[in-house]
């Protein structure tokens, strides 16, 4: 019997130890991990986005409403240059400007066809996109689109030769 418990001292409490702290901290460990992969997707749905090409081909249709195209990243990017007919209100990615666009935004119907954009960085890295759709979604726009320039403004949508204006 000394041998037992022996082994048991030694090797299975540590052992059993180890697992139940393994246990623990995958547990806690995956939480948190889904919470952070969820903060990371996209909250669009694939509808809801549009290409470059295909806004600027709508530009080019005159037709007797065209779309609310909202740019949502930085001033001076803004000014530089942004899809003609863009209007600027705020930079999503800080409190002001969220609160910005929100306010200039809050008497435009719901059932509006808008589209937001950036174009300030990487897609998948832009601190202004994902924050914009989130607070427009829960004012209940219905019509929201998300243009998607997968590198930049520069290259994905002013290298194509597609409209542009400069200024506010």
């Amino acid at each position: 019997m000394p041998n037992f418990v022996n082994f048991s001292r030694r090797i299975l409490m540590p052992l059993l130890s180890a697992c139940i702290g393994a246990a623990f901290f995958s547990f806690f460990y995956g939480v948190g991990r889904s919470e952070a992969r969820q903060e990371k997707e996209d909250p669009w749905s694939a509808a809801e986005v549009l290409q470059p090409a295909d806004l600027a081909s709508q530009l080019s249709q005159k037709t007797a409403k065209p779309p609310t195209i909202v740019y949502v990243g930085f001033r001076t990017l803004f000014e530089g240059g942004h899809v003609s007919g863009a209007k600027f209100y705020g930079t999503a990615s800080t409190e002001k400007g969220l609160a910005d666009l929100k306010a200039a935004l809050t008497n435009l119907p719901r059932s509006s066809d808008l589209i937001i954009y950036c174009g300030c960085c990487p897609f998948e890295k832009c601190p202004n996109i994902r924050p914009a759709y989130r607070a427009l979604r829960q004012m209940g726009f219905t019509r929201l689109r998300v243009l998607v320039l997968p590198t930049s403004f520069a290259k994905d949508w002013v290298e194509k030769g597609y409209p542009i204006e400069k200024g506010l």
